[in-house]
């Protein structure tokens, strides 16, 4: 028995409403396959895929690309993204936590903003290196927990707190936790740093948007509505000051991390 299945379900249900945040993942998508060398005929995997813009952006260069997600909503639109963008892409429906593959299946390992909401990170990390060839890259996206993205998820917890043994996402945003998970499974281990800008009319615009989207923030109001209006109106008070220390000129700065590594 999962000792999560409950709480992945529930996220799962959470991510469905994700979509519409595409517009604002597929340019860092294009930067994560840029760095971590995705050419023509590589074999890739996205895991979490999402609405599918890493894989594709993969696959538009050659490359055979699997992807993966546990939310059904998400690969029905990865594949009519794939179908708009004429590629090919192997959309599989499964848990990160147990990824469909054999052993050294992929020279490339991907992930945007997905892994990192597995809960148990050793558990993932395992899988996304077992499937991983010697001398393969492994490279994702994160959001580092002492900026914004990282603090909303974090601010989050505070309110509907995860089960116990849950690794706080934001974590994977972290170099020197990365470097720790790793251990000596790889080499050549890289940072950077990127940013995303998200346009709002306010820091409640954002605020309503990020709702209505993020699945860990849908399941929250969705709690709270039911039990408890004024704890809902005290985070959405925190939420806006939050944002507000990241919003200027009508866009909300969203800095993120790049990890890259090669398999030991």
């Amino acid at each position: 028995m999962d000792p999560f299945a409950q709480f992945k379900e529930v996220q799962k249900q959470g991510w469905a409403f994700f979509s519409p945040l595409e517009v604002y993942t597929t340019p860092p998508a294009a930067r994560l396959v840029s760095r971590a060398g995705v050419t023509a005929e590589r074999r890739v995997l996205d895991v979490a895929c999402g609405t599918g813009v890493v894989a594709i952006t993969a696959a538009r260069l050659g490359a055979q690309v699997s992807a993966m997600d546990f939310t059904p909503q998400l690969l029905e639109r990865a594949r009519e993204n794939a179908q708009i963008a004429g590629v090919e892409v192997d959309w599989r429906e499964g848990d990160a936590e147990q990824l469909p593959f054999d052993n050294g299946a992929f020279d490339i390992v991907l992930s945007q903003f997905g892994h990192m909401f597995a809960p148990r990170a050793d558990v993932v990390l395992a899988e996304m290196l077992r499937v991983l060839k010697p001398g393969g890259v492994i490279a994702f996206s994160t959001w580092p927990p002492e900026l914004f993205v990282g603090r909303v998820f974090m601010l989050i917890s505070r309110y509907l707190p995860p089960p116990e043994g849950v690794s706080p996402p934001p974590l994977w945003g972290d170099p020197n936790t990365v470097r720790t998970r790793f251990g000596n499974t790889v080499r050549d281990i890289t940072f950077d740093r990127d940013r995303m800008l998200v346009p709002a009319l306010s820091p409640d615009h954002y605020r309503v948007m990020f709702e209505r989207t993020a699945g860990p923030a849908v399941k929250l109001v969705e709690s709270l509505t039911a039990s408890d209006p004024a704890r809902l109106a005290e985070f959405r008070r925190e939420f806006a000051a939050l944002t507000s220390e990241y919003f200027a000129d009508n866009v909300v700065r969203q800095d993120y991390l790049i990890t890259r590594a090669v398999k030991a």
